[in-house]
């Protein structure tokens, strides 16, 4: 019926996942058929599971049904733009990365999106090769666990099972992405990173030159971290990149 939720598509010998019941969800959002069609199956024969709605109410309700691993979020919806909807699910606590479609190439409306607790964006037209490249490098990031859990730079400590960070006593929460670039700057303390290691080695694609998404990110973390640390740990080494300055790491 109209304005109900599409059911979950199964994935027919996909070359990604043999195993269907085990393979990502992914929740795509998009008001417009075509767009939402074609997503659909060039996701489903990558390898996922995927959901369709085409409104903000509609995402919200499935998220709460079934909490996908990845939302393809379009920004502009019937109801409420995608900005609003990310506000709310973040709000109700779920922290699964959010990719959003936009015909709107601005800086502002990509920083907006970033803000509300978006993960990354594709502006349309896109290539479906380039989605799917997209969300397979957002979840090898937000979903690799390594051997070792624990990593602590000098006031900070991260648990990469649970994804608990802390700054002395204090809980930090983080987004996926901002979660990944303080763990690539914990395991390289007192070393300046360049911009384009640091997009090489937490976003895992090419970002066609667009390096201001790191200094984005830098400030999002300083925000969350330096209220809780003795000094400012995240430096800025103009012309070079940044450092986390620590003592002795473990």
């Amino acid at each position: 019926m109209p304005g109900e939720p599409a059911d979950i598509q199964q994935v027919p010998g996909n070359p990604g996942n043999n195993d269907p019941m085990t393979a990502p969800r992914i929740l795509v959002v998009d008001d417009e058929p075509n767009i939402r069609d074609l997503l659909i199956t060039s996701l489903r024969f990558a390898g996922f599971q995927v959901r369709a709605v085409t409104n903000g109410a509609q995402t919200i309700s499935a998220v709460l049904e079934e909490e996908p691993d990845l939302i393809v979020l379009d920004v502009m919806l019937p109801d409420m733009n995608g900005f609003s909807v990310t506000k709310r699910l973040r709000g109700a606590g779920y922290t699964a990365p959010i990719l959003f479609l936009t015909a709107k190439d601005e800086t502002d409306d990509k920083i907006t999106g970033l803000n509300a607790g978006g993960d990354d964006y594709v502006t349309k037209p896109f290539s479906l090769d380039e989605i799917v490249a997209r969300i397979q490098a957002i979840l090898r990031r937000t979903m690799q666990a390594d051997e070792d859990s624990i990593i602590r730079a000098g006031e900070i400590t991260m648990d990469q099972d649970t994804h608990d960070v802390q700054v002395g006593d204090a809980a930090i929460e983080l987004s996926p992405t901002e979660f990944k670039l303080l763990r690539y700057l914990m395991l390289n303390p007192n070393r300046v990173l360049s911009k384009a290691q640091i997009l090489d080695h937490v976003w895992e694609y090419d970002f066609n030159g667009d390096a201001g998404i790191v200094e984005s990110y830098i400030s999002y973390l300083r925000r969350k971290i330096d209220p809780h640390s003795s000094e400012p740990l995240i430096q800025t080494k103009r012309g070079f990149g940044y450092m986390l300055k620590t003592g002795k790491t473990t």
